[in-house]
């Protein structure tokens, strides 16, 4: 017959940050059909404190103690597990090492946490696991993975993997200065990038590269190309290829389609090492319903809301956040730390932010709750995003956290004291959309619709923002950019040129899609590689020539970023120039030395002796001519530069008479 052995114990709570040992903090029994002599006593990692926080919401890094974590007691080696899931009848795991018997192992009930934990000896490296549910509600028994895994099966196996997440980083240097290059004052241009269609290996069945191949690729050609930040497409596991990440499943797992964690922390690190920054995306507006994940996790709506008004995104079918749920705060909050924390993430762009905020977002009336106040806002999701932005700059006050928030929210990013969100920076929605629908515009209908170009002039100091030309652009039928600019071949690519320009001539940091930066033809898919093999024509080595130096002069130049989110550091020159669709303007740093005069012609008509008013006489040298041969241009331009001359024009005491070539934009300095 086979013995039972139950011990209860009580552990005072641990104050003032002290976490014992995993050896030195508690026993609890372990649950065994074995023979008496082979129950043991188990090592608890989990301390009453770590209990209290977390179910207030306020334990932002359960990943230390919660999920598999590697551990030995009486020489045995094996793993803790845990997991909370208080509307369980019984938990125990379920893996490779046990015959998937989910009456092998047993957890044991934490007093009144919800959460489940026990000690497995054999459970090693490596070892497959799921956890085995029996809920108290309806005879419900289902096997999840770890909430809280550090590693998954490949795709579309959906098991997680005992992992140890310790590496040896060599990002010091990185990490020291990262600070000032994360600085709204820095500039910033990034590389927005999906690691599974970036570049693949087509002798291999068109195979993806792995974190490690990646490394040194992308490493070089982000430096060749003088970008400051990777920003990748959400890295995190998700079961449905086609959602690029941002179905995720594995709130702490890197996805396992390209290598390990470890694999995954040697990219970070070798882009670290050359001088690059890592943004991440992370999505903790929605999960996804597949049966493995957090959907119905217990048997009850844990991690969302019961109510499909509340807790069901009708467009994207996923589930939302219950934001008010103390314990889900505190799993949210840590898988936040953790890519800061495990992974050195420079900072993190959050997916679908508008989605978060408003109950109403993408439904009809009647098919959402109001708040008790009887508004729209969602008041626990805004208390969440102020807390994530508050911990993440007081631990981690060298990084940034952006928003994509697509709404006229106001003080998206403002701190939290004058009653703002708290991010850092928050993408400019409105300028992508206006700008891109002004060039899909013929040249001659452009007079029309010059507003479309300016208007963000009005509110573009409202909030720190980024310019995005992303991948929402180039996907579902949108085609690429290049496919976007109306005219002839030299026509379209001469816009895309001169998009990029202003893009980067206006204030805010600037992120674009790879594949953008040579003028790829066809729409992105993600399930094949770039188009590396149109640079053999001279038009697409042009694009990226072109952006290769507006990159390095946006750097180079104070007066191009230092200012970015100050009114100073901007000024129109002529603004009102449609008929000619034409437009002026100086970017300026602190010293008036730096001042840097941009001049955009947004049709094919060269403008000769154009006049354009400056501040100060002397030489103005032409440094930047999107026109120029080396990027496949007319190679119309200036000769080098200007003197000006002392004629009043738009209001500045000189003048400068300027040649401005078709469907181009000079960027000019004196001295």
């Amino acid at each position: 017959m086979h013995n039972y052995y139950i011990c209860s114990f009580i552990v005072k709570p641990f104050f003032a940050g002290a976490y014992p040992t995993a050896a030195h903090s508690g026993t609890l029994v372990w649950r065994t059909s074995m023979s008496p002599e082979s129950t043991i006593a188990a090592p608890r990692l989990l301390t009453d404190q770590d209990l209290y926080l977390f179910n207030e919401g306020s334990n932002y890094r359960i990943y230390d103690k919660v999920g598999a974590h590697l551990a030995s007691h009486n020489g045995q080696s094996g793993a803790i597990f845990s997991v909370w899931a208080p509307n369980a009848r019984s938990v125990s795991v379920v893996s490779s090492f046990n015959g998937w018997d989910p009456k092998a192992n047993d957890l044991e009930p934490l007093a009144s946490s919800g959460v489940w934990e026990g000690f497995i000896p054999g459970a090693n490296q490596g070892a497959l696991y799921k956890f085995h549910i029996e809920s108290q509600h309806h005879g419900y028994r289902i096997d999840k993975a770890d909430p809280v895994g550090f590693w998954n099966e490949k795709p579309p196996r959906t098991a997680s993997v005992v992992w140890d997440l310790h590496y040896d980083w060599n990002d010091h240097e990185w990490m020291r200065t990262r600070g000032g290059r994360n600085s709204l004052r820095a500039p910033q241009s990034i590389y927005e990038v999906h690691i599974g269609s970036w570049m693949r290996v087509p002798e291999e069945h068109n195979r993806p590269l792995t974190y490690r191949e990646m490394a040194p690729r992308l490493a070089e050609y982000v430096s060749q190309l003088g970008f400051s930040h990777v920003e990748f497409l959400p890295v995190m596991e998700h079961p449905f290829y086609g959602s690029w990440g941002y179905q995720t499943t594995g709130y702490f797992a890197p996805t396992a389609r390209y290598g390990t964690p470890q694999d995954f922390m040697y990219l970070v690190d070798y882009l670290h090492r050359h001088g690059i920054g890592v943004i991440l995306d992370w999505v903790p507006s929605h999960f996804p319903s597949d049966g493995h994940g957090l959907a119905y996790f217990d048997g009850t709506h844990l991690y969302e809301h019961a109510d499909s008004r509340q807790g069901f995104h009708p467009d994207w079918k996923t589930h939302i956040f219950n934001y008010g749920r103390a314990e889900v705060r505190s799993f949210l909050m840590s898988s936040a730390m953790f890519w800061f924390d495990k992974y050195h993430a420079d900072g993190l762009r959050v997916d679908a932010v508008a989605s978060m905020l408003y109950l109403d977002y993408s439904r009809k009336q009647g098919e959402w709750i109001p708040n008790k106040y009887g508004g729209r806002e969602n008041l626990d999701a805004i208390d969440f995003l102020r807390r994530f932005n508050q911990e993440s700059y007081k631990e981690h006050p060298d990084i940034q956290t952006v928003a994509e928030e697509s709404t006229a929210w106001p003080m998206v990013s403002k701190p939290v004291y004058v009653g703002g969100l708290g991010f850092g920076e928050k993408w400019d929605m409105g300028w992508m959309h206006d700008t891109l629908k002004y060039f899909q515009n013929d040249p001659i209908h452009r007079k029309y619709h010059h507003n479309l170009l300016t208007f963000r002039m009005l509110y573009s100091w409202h909030e720190n923002f980024v310019l995005p030309l992303s991948h929402d652009e180039v996907v579902h039928g949108k085609g690429s950019l290049i496919g976007k600019m109306p005219g002839d071949e030299w026509q379209r690519f001469a816009n895309l040129r001169l998009l990029y320009a202003y893009m980067y001539a206006q204030p805010g940091k600037k992120l674009l899609f790879m594949g953008g930066e040579f003028g790829q033809v066809r729409e992105w898919t993600h399930d094949s590689s770039l188009e590396w093999h149109v640079l053999q024509y001279p038009v697409h080595r042009g694009v990226q020539a072109w952006m290769e130096q507006l990159n390095r002069f946006y750097r180079h130049e104070p007066a191009m970023h230092v200012l970015d989110n100050d009114p100073a550091g901007f000024e129109w020159v002529d603004v009102n120039d449609n008929a000619n669709s034409t437009i002026s303007l100086l970017r300026k740093s602190e010293n008036p030395q730096d001042t840097i005069l941009v001049v955009c012609n947004f049709t094919p008509v060269p403008r000769t002796e154009y006049l354009v008013g400056v501040p100060h006489g002397g030489y103005w040298r032409e440094l930047l001519n999107s026109d120029a041969r080396e990027y496949a241009g007319s190679g119309m331009g200036n000769l080098g530069g200007v003197h000006a001359e002392p004629l009043l024009v738009h209001g500045r005491p000189y003048s400068l008479k300027l040649t401005l070539p078709p469907l181009g934009a000079l960027f000019l300095k004196a001295g």
